[in-house]
C-alpha cells in the first residue's frame, strides 16, 4: 500500500450507532460515530489489555468504551477515563491508541493512512462530474487478490474480447490502438480506449492518433490511490473503489451511477437491477485476476508488457513514485 494517502475504506451506511471492526490495509481498525455524527477511526486494540475495542459500545458523549474494563477513548484515540482510577483521576498521555483522520462524502468513508498527517490536510479527491444529480446502486464484492491487481484489471484494455467475450467485450475487437493516457495532475489520469477488429494493420501508436474528445470518446479515469470511473455516457457511469483489506484480499465497492431516470421508485429499481449485470461482469474478471502471481503488482516484476498495457505501466510508475516519496 502507498502510505500518506486518503483511501476509501467503507461505505457510509456501514457505520451507524455501534462500533464496527474491520481489517483494512492489513490492520484491524475500529470505526464509530462521535456525538456529532462524525466518523472516528482507531486501531482496534485497547492499550490496557489488548482486547478489541469494536466489541465495546459508543457512549452518549461519543466516546468509545472498551468492553473489558470500561476505558473510554475519544475520536483521537486518547483514553479520557479509566473507571478503576476514579472519574476525576487524570489519564497519563501514554494511554493512547493510534488513530487515523477520516473524511466522509459521496456515501464513502476515507481514512488518511499514514503516521504523521500534515497540519493542513486537504480532503480527498473524488470525480468532479459525479454530483448530486446522479443516483446509484452498489455492491460490495470480495476478491482474493491484492488491491493493485484489481485496480490494474480495470486499467487493462486488452482483455475485453477474451474475458468478456459474451458481455462488454463482444465483437472480436482484439486489436488495440493507443491507448491514449492523459494526466490531469500527479494524482489523476484518464485513458481513451480504441479497440477494433484486426484487419492486418498494426495498432496505431498514441502519438500518431488524433487528440481525443472527452465529450465523444469512450474513456476511463483513475484517482490515486484507489478510485476508478468508467465514463460510459454523460448520464451513465460505472465507478469503483478498490479497498485494501490485506496483501491478499480486496473489497470492490462497485457502483452504477445514472441520471436518465429520476422517478424515485423506478430509479431505485433500475439502479438495483443494473448491479446484477455489473457484478456478473466483475466476476468474469475476478475468476482470472485471483490467479495472478505474484499477488501484488510492482513497477519491476517478471512480466513482458505490450503497447496496449500503457495505462497499467503509467499506474505502476506513479505508484512506485508515491511509495518512494513516502519513505
Amino acid at each position: 500500500m502507498i502510505p500518506n494517502q486518503w483511501y476509501v475504506v467503507l461505505d457510509s451506511t456501514q457505520v451507524k450507532t455501534k462500533p464496527v471492526g474491520v481489517t483494512r490495509m492489513g490492520e484491524k481498525l475500529v470505526f464509530w460515530r462521535d456525538a456529532t455524527g462524525k466518523v472516528a477511526c482507531a486501531r482496534d486494540h485497547c492499550v490496557h489489555r489488548g482486547v478489541a475495542l469494536s466489541k465495546g459500545k459508543v457512549l452518549p458523549n461519543g466516546t468509545l468504551q472498551c468492553p473489558f474494563h470500561g476505558f473510554e477513548y475519544d475520536a483521537g484515540g486518547k483514553v479520557t477515563k479509566i473507571p478503576a482510577n476514579g472519574k476525576n483521576a487524570p489519564v497519563p498521555e501514554r494511554f493512547k491508541v493510534h488513530s487515523y483522520p477520516t473524511h466522509e462524502a459521496h456515501g464513502f468513508i476515507w481514512i488518511w493512512w499514514g503516521e504523521n498527517p500534515p497540519d493542513t490536510l486537504e480532503p480527498p479527491r473524488f470525480f468532479d462530474d459525479l454530483d448530486d444529480t446522479f443516483t446509484y446502486g452498489q455492491v460490495r464484492d470480495p476478491w482474493d487478490a491484492h488491491y493493485s491487481r484489481v485496480i490494474e484489471n480495470q486499467l487493462d484494455v486488452v482483455h475485453l474480447p477474451f474475458v468478456h467475450h459474451n458481455t462488454i467485450g463482444r465483437g472480436n475487437r482484439t486489436l488495440v490502438d493507443g491507448p491514449i493516457v492523459q494526466w490531469a495532475d500527479g494524482d489523476r489520469f484518464c485513458f481513451y480506449v480504441y479497440n477494433r477488429v484486426d484487419d492486418g494493420t498494426p495498432p496505431r501508436r498514441p502519438e500518431d492518433m488524433p487528440a481525443p474528445d472527452p465529450e465523444r470518446d469512450f474513456h476511463l479515469g483513475f484517482i490515486f490511490p484507489n478510485l476508478w470511473q468508467n465514463y460510459i455516457a454523460d448520464d451513465v457511469r460505472v465507478m469503483a473503489a478498490f479497498v485494501p483489506v490485506d496483501d491478499e484480499h480486496t473489497l470492490l465497492y462497485l457502483r452504477f451511477y445514472q441520471r436518465f431516470l429520476r422517478v424515485p421508485v423506478l430509479r431505485d429499481l433500475v439502479n438495483w437491477l443494473s448491479m446484477y449485470f455489473n457484478a456478473y461482469v466483475a466476476h468474469q474478471d475476478r475468476r482470472v485476476v485471483v490467479t495472478q502471481e505474484p499477488k501484488p503488482s510492482a513497477l519491476r516484476i517478471d512480466e513482458k508488457l505490450i503497447q496496449g498495457d500503457r495505462p497499467i505501466i503509467e499506474y505502476r510508475r506513479r505508484r512506485q513514485e508515491l511509495i518512494d516519496a513516502a519513505k
